[in-house]
C-alpha cells in the first residue's frame, strides 16, 4: 500500500471519527460511538502503517495538523460553529506548517 495514501486515509478516520464525536451523546448511543470506535481504531492503524517507513515527525506533524485544520473547517460547517479572523490564520499557519515539514523533510 501506497504509505501517502495510508496517512491520507488516517487522516480522513480520524476527522470523520472526531466529527462524529459529539453525536454519541457522551458514549450514550451505540451507534455513533460504535462509528467512533472503528473509525479511530482503522485512523491508527493506517497511522502505524505509514510510520512503518516514513519519518514519526512528518507522518504526526500530517496527521494532527491536517486534522485539525479539517475538523475545524467541517466543525464551521456542519455544526455551525464559529470561526474568527485570528482562528483562520492560525489554520492556515498549520497548513503552511505541515507543508514546511513536508517539504523539507529529510529521507
Amino acid at each position: 500500500m501506497n504509505l501517502y495514501l495510508a496517512l491520507l486515509f488516517a487522516i480522513l478516520f480520524e476527522v470523520t471519527g472526531t466529527m462524529l464525536l459529539p453525536l454519541t451523546k457522551e458514549f450514550s448511543k451505540l451507534i455513533p460511538t460504535s462509528l467512533v470506535i472503528i473509525f479511530y481504531s482503522l485512523s491508527f492503524y493506517l497511522l502505524s502503517v505509514a510510520v512503518s517507513k516514513l519519518p514519526l515527525s512528518i507522518v504526526y506533524a500530517s496527521w494532527a495538523g491536517l486534522g485539525v485544520f479539517s475538523v475545524a473547517i467541517l466543525s464551521y460547517l456542519f455544526y455551525k460553529q464559529p470561526l474568527n479572523l485570528p482562528t483562520i490564520i492560525g489554520l492556515f499557519f498549520i497548513v503552511i506548517g505541515v507543508v514546511l515539514v513536508n517539504v523539507f523533510k529529510t529521507d
